[in-house]
């Protein structure tokens, strides 16, 4: 087989191919056995007929025709390895001459797809950010304090309207040219959470118990999605939040503490921690931003514009021009960000061994509401191992071009990611989760690798100490999102 690759764009080519006819030898073989799976010839059981029988029934133009679907994709495959290309997207293949069944000849074809792009890649070290300081507060200890306060608070009836942070048990109504589209009773929902449909909060401010308001919004799903409905909201029950007093038996009830100076003096530890890894969000964030913004790279129009559709047309949004601006801009962002990562993925030859991928599994599971042998395992019935695979390692290029930017204070000290993200302690919570089992084991994977994962006897390990800061800052952005959800 020939091959030739000619560049259209920095995104996109063209192969040329040339396969001799005795090459499609196999895929003729292939076509005659699918063939004769399907035909039925007196006097011969189905899958048992014989190339002339078919070629008598069917013709051999029609073998020929099986034999080239069949093979194209290999065919394909071998120009674009030969060609040293990484496709993207589907390729648009058009079949230029096709052999003569009788007299041979050559199957040609053309393939235009697209590619990733070339990517020059700076010195790390010319990449240079600020990033503000920090300070803890007594505001923020109250904030933390008052959280925890919440968590054992008790809900009581008040006799006034709603405000604000108030529970409420309501009835809803939802109509259509005064036709009833949806209704529900009974739902618990809290004053200004913003979790449910536009508007409920106003509408609930200043209700009190046995009253009901009437607002227009949008639903936000079903065969109705999108459009606007008449609400009508009563106020069933009005209750609000009692919380204990802020004293030492607070403090020994809640905590390890016995009083509440020694709670207060954990939460403001706590609070210069969470302050400590916001920043080094912030001074990875702001390094990304400046590894972007010294990069210029191209994209390639067809794969911005299906990922645009795909992400609109799931939220049925195919008509809103501006939202489709916002969504481009996103999307054209987080593809070159990826390009950028992969190629740094390449250059320094990152690898992601079988522990690396079981943490991240680990960590991503709580997110999706899930056990982490069945994250695990959906994760690998799904075939989505190769793509955790590549946003590990993903993760652990980004470290290394944190590891070499320079990040500095707002008085223009050198900043350590050691020093903003603490090390990790071990955690019980480790021992308690299951292994994660039935796939198979591999002992190495690179970025390309699509093998199934085998867990280690042991549960989850805590992670290393040796493990780079911004690495673990990825755990515990990831342990803090888990948290919330």
């Amino acid at each position: 087989m020939k091959s030739e690759v000619e560049t259209l764009n920095p995104t996109r080519v063209k192969l040329t191919v040339e396969v001799p006819f005795d090459e499609l030898k196999p895929s003729m073989d292939a076509a005659y056995k699918t063939i004769g799976q399907q035909i039925a010839v007196p006097g011969f059981r189905k899958g048992k007929v014989p190339p002339r029988i078919i070629d008598q029934r069917v013709g051999r133009g029609a073998v020929m025709q099986e034999a080239i679907n069949e093979g194209l994709p290999t065919f394909y495959g071998q120009a674009a390895e030969q060609a040293e290309i990484r496709p993207l997207g589907q390729p648009e293949i058009n079949i230029t001459e096709i052999p003569d069944p009788a007299k041979g000849g050559e199957l040609k074809f053309t393939v235009e797809v697209d590619v990733r792009p070339t990517i020059d890649l700076p010195d790390y070290s010319t990449l240079a950010v600020t990033i503000d300081d920090y300070e803890v507060s007594e505001e923020d200890v109250d904030v933390r304090l008052d959280s925890l306060r919440e968590r054992f608070g008790t809900l009581s009836g008040i006799d006034r309207a709603a405000a604000d942070g108030d529970f409420v048990s309501i009835d809803l109504v939802a109509t259509i040219d005064d036709e009833e589209i949806d209704s529900a009773k009974g739902l618990s929902y809290q004053v200004g959470a913003k979790t449910m449909i536009d508007g409920l909060d106003e509408a609930l401010t200043g209700l009190s118990a046995g009253e009901e308001a009437t607002f227009t919004a949008p639903l936000a799903g079903g065969e109705h999605a999108g459009k606007d409905a008449v609400v009508r909201v009563t106020a069933v029950s009005v209750k609000e939040r009692q919380l204990p007093a802020a004293d030492d038996d607070f403090a020994e009830l809640a905590s390890e503490f016995d009083t509440l100076e020694e709670l207060r003096a954990d939460l403001r530890h706590q609070a210069e921690q969470a302050k400590k890894l916001e920043s080094g969000i912030g001074a990875r964030d702001k390094v990304l931003d400046a590894l972007l913004e010294s990069i210029d790279v191209p994209l390639p129009e067809k794969i911005v514009e299906a990922e645009v559709h795909a992400h609109l047309e799931g939220e049925n949004r195919l008509e809103d021009d501006e939202h489709r601006a916002e969504v481009t801009t996103e999307v054209t962002k987080a593809l070159k960000t990826q390009f950028i990562l992969d190629a740094i993925v390449e250059k320094e030859e990152v690898a992601v061994n079988q522990g690396e991928l079981i943490e991240y599994l680990v960590a991503q599971a709580p997110r999706f509401g899930m056990d982490p042998n069945a994250f695990a395992q959906a994760v690998d019935k799904a075939g989505q191992v190769p793509a955790m695979v590549s946003e590990v390692a993903r993760r652990k290029g980004l470290a290394v071009v944190l590891e070499n930017a320079r990040i500095t204070d707002a008085q223009g000290n050198e900043v350590s990611l050691d020093d903003l993200v603490p090390a990790p302690e071990e955690d019980d919570a480790f021992d308690d989760v299951d292994d994660i089992d039935d796939v198979d084991d591999v002992d190495d994977i690179d970025e390309d690798d699509s093998e199934d994962l085998q867990a280690p006897g042991e549960g989850r390990r805590a992670p290393d100490e040796d493990t780079p800061a911004a690495a673990r800052m990825d755990d515990q952005q990831d342990a803090e999102q888990a948290d919330k959800t």
